[in-house]
């Protein structure tokens, strides 16, 4: 089933100039890029996304560090692109992150973990609406 889904490469991924390597990486597999923008972030973008998140311990840290630099934001489509894009992202852990994968192959920290991925249909439409409002 043709399907949208959000992903944003994160202030240390663009840091590490890896935006171009990910993007390829969507690209070859078959996703097409419906959208793509760079930004900072607001503190009430982040607080809006990582709503789910409040009042847990990693909460402000993760505020902090998605509006610390710029981010790319881009909207994917593919047949079952939330569970296909999620699979290429690998785990959060990057001790379990396989090999292969975006966290497997570029991180070494749970918290700076490059790139984050929608992770459900419900959840990438709520992100898309809330990340790129004129597609809405």
């Amino acid at each position: 089933m043709m399907e949208r889904t959000l992903v944003i490469i994160k202030p240390d991924g663009v840091e590490r100039r890896l935006v171009g390597e990910i993007i390829s990486r969507f690209e070859s597999r078959g996703f097409t890029i419906s959208a793509l923008k760079m930004l900072r972030p607001t503190r009430e973008l982040a607080e809006k996304h990582y709503a789910c998140h409040k009042g847990k311990d990693f909460y402000e840290p993760l505020l902090d560090f998605i509006t610390s630099g710029s981010v790319v934001a881009l909207v994917l489509e593919a047949e079952n692109a939330v569970e296909l894009a999620r699979k290429m992202i690998g785990a959060l852990d990057p001790a379990e992150a396989a090999p292969g994968t975006i966290r497997g192959d570029f991180t070494v920290d749970t918290r700076r973990n490059i790139v984050h991925g929608s992770d459900s249909p419900e959840t990438a439409a709520k992100e898309i609406a809330l990340w790129f409002p004129e597609l809405v």
